[in-house]
């Protein structure tokens, strides 16, 4: 049986850091081992320093602290994250990020290039945000109790700002779920659409989402929540970033299966969720009962439970 290989908080730090340039890749290394391990994000912005982002906030990589960084620097971690293919993974491009080996993110800043309205790619670079991929076994530990007959009476939303722990957190419930911790074992379908949450590299995952888990990778969500309940007979669906009207049609199809429904969005709040049109219809029509707020950085995040109520047609 194919199982994942895990690596320790220090091998994924490399591996992101092997995504720089040499001089740029010797300051990264240079980071304390607790800093290395705490790290969130490497941050390159042309004409400054290089940094990295921990819960506390940035630092600059030692012994690079006068060695801005220029546009050649961001272009070849770009050649190096799409392994010399830029072509090969343009719609990733086009979305603004990238994500490479080991479910690490590069996001992308800089000049787009548009056609008819629409982004065609990137052209120059401006900024590049590497964001450090993590498993956390535990921290979805007493999530499960608390969804309404597993799951089935309406959907679960978990909920952060931008870097808050939403993939971490949903990442470690499907592990719990696959694996029967906390209640028996369930099938789950997870919706990878950008490879963070199963890693996926050769067939195999990178991550550890369970023994009873199926990842269809690098399909968009609306397709891949279809195609999963159609093929793979799951107990539980599973999708990162939930967010267009797409997305939100294929997960009504999904609860009308009674299939048990996991997503995540940006959001501080359930407030600020129904203020979106596609979250209150579904809430209206009672694809998703409740979410899972996540709060605080670093070691010091918590969630809480909260009801989702009212909403409303778009």
């Amino acid at each position: 049986m194919l199982v994942p290989r895990m690596e320790p908080a220090a091998e994924r730090f490399s591996q992101v850091a092997a995504l720089l340039p040499w001089e740029l890749r010797q300051g990264a290394e240079r980071l304390t081992e607790g800093d290395k391990a705490r790290a969130e994000e490497l941050r390159l912005r042309a004409g400054r320093s290089p940094t990295a982002v921990l819960p506390e906030g940035e630092i600059r990589l030692p012994g690079c602290e006068d060695r801005p960084v220029v546009c050649e620097d961001l272009h070849m971690v770009l050649e190096v994250a799409t392994q010399a293919s830029t072509h090969a993974v343009l719609d990733r491009v086009r979305d603004g990020f990238v994500t490479v080996r080991g479910g690490h993110r590069v996001g992308l800043c800089g000049s787009t290039v548009c056609e008819n309205g629409v982004i065609r790619t990137m052209g120059t670079l401006s900024s590049l945000s590497i964001r450090v991929a993590r498993e956390v076994p535990g921290a979805a530990a007493g999530v499960r109790p608390l969804l309404r007959d597993g799951g089935r009476a309406g959907g679960t939303v978990i909920l952060s700002p931008p870097g808050g722990g939403k993939t971490t957190l949903l990442r470690d419930l499907i592990r719990r779920l696959s694996d029967g911790i906390e209640g028996p074992p369930l099938r789950v379908g997870v919706a990878d659409e950008r490879g963070e949450l199963a890693a996926m590299y050769d067939g195999l995952p990178m991550n550890d989402l369970g023994a009873h888990t199926d990842v269809l990778d690098g399909c968009p969500k609306a397709a891949a929540l279809v195609m999963l309940l159609r093929a793979m007979n799951p107990q539980v669906l599973a999708a990162d970033e939930v967010a267009g009207p797409e997305d939100a049609a294929a997960l009504e199809e999904a609860a009308g299966c009674g299939v048990a429904l996991l997503c995540t969005a940006h959001a501080a709040s359930a407030e600020d969720l129904l203020r979106r049109p596609v979250f209150r219809r579904l809430v209206h029509r009672g694809v998703l009962s409740q979410t899972v707020v996540l709060t605080g950085r670093g070691r010091e995040r918590s969630w809480t439970l909260v009801p989702l109520e009212g909403g409303g047609p778009c």
